[in-house]
């Protein structure tokens, strides 16, 4: 839902960004790989020690690299299978590095092993609903279904949780439970997406078959009268 207006809008106000990067030479996988590197070090560095609000503004940073390798790979005319494949694939190194991070957190000084299996869920199931749609795309499935949390809505409300919750250090009362709601809320999310993409891909998958089907029984009942002509 997320990524219908929010990426418009962000890639509107980052094409200056990625311009000034290409006149400074900088290609779009180089921002990718930097991006990731900076968002693993954000939730691998600073979340397993509780310490969410920079470790939320460090990872918000680097994040905004996804929408400038591809505004950048559209002004050079340069978008390629590479391209899109190496974004996707680190997309996942960098989601599962901030879910990571949470499940360390409490693991250890956050001291609950139930956020720490919920975390270790929404780590799992984020990466399960990407290949849903990834697969079933791979076998020639349209896969029309957006779902209700997918990447974006994945990351607002982990990352926006997170850093409120953080405040919590500088002293305002109240705000670290957000964190455990917005995992539970990320973790029943995924998995009602799960289940619609796999649900729409059952469907896709039957009417492809049926038609299939339909087109040689047709082949066929056309062989056979072409035959009786003759």
């Amino acid at each position: 839902m997320l990524n219908k207006y929010a990426r418009a809008f962000f890639t509107r106000v980052l094409t200056p960004f990625a311009a000034f990067l290409i006149r400074r030479g900088v290609s779009p996988d180089t921002v990718t790989l930097i991006g990731t590197a900076g968002v693993v070090a954000g939730a691998l560095v600073f979340y397993p020690r509780g310490d969410f609000f920079w470790g939320t503004i460090v990872i918000t940073l680097f994040v905004f690299s996804d929408l400038v390798d591809g505004n950048m790979a559209r002004q050079l005319g340069r978008t390629s299978r590479w391209g899109a494949f190496l974004d996707s694939t680190l997309d996942r190194v960098a989601d599962g590095a901030i879910f990571g991070g949470f499940a360390l957190w409490y693991a250890g000084g956050g001291n609950d092993n139930t956020l720490c299996a919920v975390s270790i869920f929404c780590l799992a199931s984020g990466q399960v609903v990407s290949y849903t749609k990834a697969r079933g795309e791979s076998i020639g499935l349209p896969v029309a279904v957006n779902g209700l949390v997918e990447r974006a809505e994945r990351l607002v409300i982990s990352l926006v949780a997170a850093g409120v919750a953080g405040l919590h250090a500088f002293g305002v009362p109240g705000v670290q439970y957000l964190l455990p709601v917005a995992l539970w809320i990320v973790a029943v999310g995924s998995l009602v997406t799960l289940i619609q993409r796999v649900v729409t891909v059952r469907r896709e998958s039957a009417e492809a078959e049926a038609e299939a089907e339909a087109a040689v029984a047709g082949h066929g009942n056309g062989s056979r009268g072409s035959e009786a002509a003759k």
